[in-house]
């Protein structure tokens, strides 16, 4: 079972793994947490003695030295809290970094059909803002929850030993604050999880209306733009409202019930003293105590608003490792080497969620070695066939062979290593030119590059660029675009490539400029060009006409352009273009 298909919930094991520590560093931060409690405990009890040894008439040196003692306990305590802080965010970090390379890897080995249904604003909401939201919240926990509860827990033990009775009150007095705060969090995490999902759908909007500035503006849909902009952030607001008012609310109630147990604590402590059963130094330690407890339920009920945020985000990055590829992966090589012959038998194919087909007892045969030209109106189902020679999708009937392989039982990296293609939409990446022409990966060397560049045509291009290789890549023209895509086919060595509309783009110059690399690329492999311009597929071996899913008409080119009566002839004389 391969990584997209495991199914994983918001406290899947796997994700805990993820964000667990390593032994050692584990023990430093519970060292470090434990100096961070432990230290603020003994600071009441330093008082009480300079408050009872001043009442019993101590000398002024012996006072400083207390007092000294108590400065270098306070100032221990903040450099205790400050190294936890540290190693809290820096084992946080690691974790999440983990869990941020986990979930991109999942996303981007997930089927089209899943990033059809997502935008790409609302994955990198998932990716990156959960995954910080998590952090925040690990961060948090160790500083705010755990160092919290062991403070509490240590203030608890100290007051039962200076008085049963103030121990039992304030016991039951924690335990009543922290269960209106557990029934508060009911209220709390649905807005915080509101909040969030109205987040991702900004996001979502603005990345799609941000990609497609040029066609909204040319087409003068900026101000319907602006409309949903102001719709999706009204929407985002009312959610961010609703969860600070929730939030406020819950730390108001706080203050004031804390406001009060401070006062019933000081009552308590003034009874005592007047009983004599307690010094005046024992009560001001009981006080400090008191507040003692306070800040950790201020703290936590301060972080509420960040585990909300987790919770939501944990649950949401759960669902996304719970999606599956319906690709299930191959185990089959294709052969090394030489040109793939491809065969589609039958196929028939709808999108997920469409009943309609989209191809319709479609069959294919191509020689390794030989090109074929698909033509056909828009929408006939031409770029369909290339994402299914691609095996972005499997056929709900028939089959697709490269190679003599289903594509079903292929391995994807065989199928990705010897099946090229190249399209209309070139994604060019920040990177410098070697970097968009292996795509990252490591260089097969600056020569091979060079040589690539060259066959392309665009070796004086390289050679005015001031870094070379290295150049950042920036303010690139379309053409040059479709050009640098032509180059990493080149690279690649594909045995079958896919030239999907590939020279769409090209102003003929251009076009004429990169018709011998073409020919060059096709030589030696077997190709599939679709093509508007009938002029592009005058030395293709075969042509298949499709017509509304279905091969109208399929045959070699040289039979096709002589028949008077073919589709493709006519399709040639209206496009004014030489049998």
């Amino acid at each position: 079972m391969t990584a997209s298909e495991h199914r994983t919930t918001p406290s899947d094991p796997s994700v805990l793994r993820l964000l667990r520590p390593g032994r050692r560093s584990a023990a430093a931060l519970a060292a470090a947490v434990t100096a961070a409690t432990a230290l603020p405990l003994a600071a009441p009890q330093i008082t009480r003695r300079f408050v009872d040894d001043a009442i019993g008439g101590a000398g002024l040196r012996h006072l400083t030295l207390i007092a000294l003692g108590y400065l270098a306990l306070a100032v221990a305590g903040q450099a205790a809290r400050m190294v936890t802080a540290w190693l809290a965010s820096r084992l946080a970090w690691d974790g999440t970094n983990r869990l941020r390379e986990r979930l991109a890897g999942h996303a981007l080995g997930l089927d089209l059909d899943f990033h059809g249904r997502h935008t790409p604003g609302e994955l990198i909401e998932r990716v990156d803002g959960d995954v910080v939201a998590v952090a925040d919240f690990v961060v948090a926990f160790l500083l705010d929850v755990v160092a919290g509860a062991l403070l509490l827990a240590g203030v608890v033990v100290v007051v039962f030993g200076v008085d049963w009775r103030v121990g039992c009150a304030l016991l039951a007095y924690c335990l009543l604050i922290g269960y209106a705060m557990a029934r508060a969090q009911r209220l709390a995490v649905p807005s915080a999880a509101r909040s969030r999902a109205a987040g991702a759908t900004l996001f979502g909007a603005l990345e799609e209306r941000l990609a497609g500035a040029e066609d909204i503006r040319a087409n003068g849909a900026g101000a319907h733009t602006v409309r949903r902009f102001h719709q999706v952030g009204a929407a985002l607001f009312r959610a961010e409202e609703r969860d600070a008012r929730i939030g406020t609310v819950l730390l108001a109630g706080t203050s004031v019930a804390f406001a009060a147990g401070t006062a019933i604590m000081l009552g308590l402590a003034a009874w005592t003293v007047q009983a004599g059963t307690l010094t005046v130094g024992t009560a001001v330690l009981l006080f400090q105590y008191t507040l003692m407890v306070r800040a950790p339920f201020e703290r936590l009920i301060d972080q509420i608003r960040r585990y909300q945020a987790a919770l939501a985000g944990l649950a949401r990055i759960g669902a996304l490792l719970a999606e599956r590829r319906t690709l299930a992966p191959g185990t089959r090589p294709l052969p090394p080497s030489g040109p793939l012959g491809l065969r589609l038998d039958d196929v028939a194919f709808s999108y997920p969620g469409d009943d309609e087909q989209v191809l319709s007892g479609v069959g294919l045969a191509l020689a390794p070695g030989e090109t074929l030209g698909l033509v056909g109106r828009t929408g006939s189902g031409k770029s369909t066939v290339a994402r299914l020679v691609l095996r972005l999708y499997d056929p709900v009937e028939g089959a697709v062979r490269v190679g003599g392989v289903d594509l079903r039982e292929a391995d994807p990296v065989s199928l990705r290593g010897r099946v090229g293609i190249v399209t209309q939409d070139v994604q060019l990446f920040a990177g410098s030119v070697r970097d968009n022409l292996t795509l990252f990966r490591p260089t097969p060397g600056d020569e091979r590059l060079r040589e690539a560049l060259t066959q392309v045509g665009l070796g004086a291009w390289l050679a005015a660029l001031p870094d070379g290789l290295d150049t950042e890549l920036r303010g690139v023209s379309a053409g040059e675009a479709q050009l640098i895509a032509f180059a990493r086919a080149f690279l690649a060595d594909p045995g079958l490539v896919v030239l999907d509309e590939a020279s769409s783009r090209l102003d003929p110059a251009t076009e004429r400029r990169i018709e011998e690399s073409v020919d060059r690329l096709l030589t030696g492999r077997t190709g599939v060009i679709i093509a508007h311009r009938l002029s592009s597929l005058a030395k293709v071996d075969k042509i298949a006409v499709l017509d509304q899913g279905k091969v109208v008409e399929y045959g070699r080119r040289a039979d096709l352009a002589a028949d008077p009566g073919s589709r493709f002839g006519r399709l040639l004389d209206l496009a004014g273009v030489r049998r």
